[in-house]
């Protein structure tokens, strides 16, 4: 069967141009990026578009043309995507949900570890010619990981990647789902405010939507420890920023870890650049070419499942 493929903002996934879209299959067309007049023009007569992270509401789905039958998010959140209007429109939306789960995972424990040996205070001290942390019994603090508490929220397939290493370093592991559960393998299922008081680390690992949004606010902020770490690799929205910030000041908490922020990139003079007690990463986890590369594939899937009449990957 031939079908017409368009990538309506390819750039985000292939800025460095060593993607090899062809193997979508069918007619493929891909675009840098587009605004959303470009979106519906480049959009004619195509069956199924890919988009990643790049909003498309309401308004913008009542305007495809009847030709599309399939949108594919390139990543695993699609709340970029308005899934009743998708619906209303007869469209399939497919999400990609478990193509970065290593390498995500694996950013949430290097957060962890380097929090844990404060190797961000390090490193800007031998930037600025100090090496007073050779000479001084190391001046800054270095933390075990074993025997600490780390409180995982959500249990899908990136938490469990991370429970699985966290575990082989001798953590304890707790975890707020929104299904209840029993305890298992070491695991020990708790509600949200438990998790909170009770952990040294706090990995986020859930989807953003109505529900969740800013579910790390002041009052949740309270309830941690003065000396637990905030992870996340999930969505900024997660944590409401403005409160994050001035706990992060005020010594709430210890410090941060954050590959994802309510606005990407976060804009110049943000205090997250410069604070000492936070390591902040340009939402990577998910960027490394063999991770980008294995996005593809699984696009490539989906796109062909579909037009196969064996559709996988549904959210809508």
């Amino acid at each position: 069967m031939s079908y017409k493929v368009v990538l309506i903002n390819a750039f985000k996934m292939n800025y460095d141009h060593q993607l090899d879209f062809s193997q979508l299959g069918g007619m493929v067309y891909s675009f840098d990026d587009s605004t959303p007049d470009e979106f519906i023009t480049r959009i004619q007569g195509a069956d199924a578009v890919v988009t990643k992270e790049y909003p498309v509401p309401a308004e913008l789905i009542k305007r495809f043309p009847d030709s599309v039958k399939l949108i594919v998010e390139a990543g695993t959140g699609y709340n970029n995507i308005d899934l009743e209007a998708a619906r209303a429109k007869g469209i399939t939306v497919c999400n990609i949900p478990a193509y970065s789960t290593e390498r995500v995972a694996h950013t949430a424990i290097m957060f962890i570890l380097n929090l844990a040996s404060s190797m961000g205070a390090q490193i800007r001290s031998l930037a600025k010619g100090d090496h007073s942390n050779f000479t001084n019994y190391l001046a800054v603090p270095h933390l075990e990981v074993n025997g600490k508490t780390l409180g995982l929220v959500g249990y899908g397939h990136i938490a469990k990647e991370i429970i699985k290493v966290a575990q082989a370093l001798g953590m304890h592991i707790l975890v707020s789902t929104r299904t209840a559960r029993q305890d298992s393998e070491g695991i020990h299922f708790v509600d949200f405010k438990t998790l909170l008081k009770e952990s040294d680390y706090i990995s986020l690992n859930c989807p953003l939507n109505d529900t969740t949004k800013h579910m790390i606010n002041a009052e949740a902020l309270k309830q941690m420890k003065a000396t637990a770490f905030l992870i996340n690799t999930g969505r900024g929205s997660l944590i409401d920023e403005k409160a994050l910030i001035k706990a992060l000041q005020e010594g709430t908490i210890a410090g941060a870890g954050l590959d994802v922020q309510e606005e990407e990139p976060p804009v110049s003079g943000n205090p997250l650049y410069a604070m000492e007690n936070v390591i902040l990463t340009p939402h990577m986890g998910w960027k490394g070419l063999e991770t980008r590369q294995q996005l593809v594939r699984i696009i490539a899937d989906d796109v062909k499942a579909f037009f196969k009449g064996q559709p996988i990957n549904v959210v809508s």
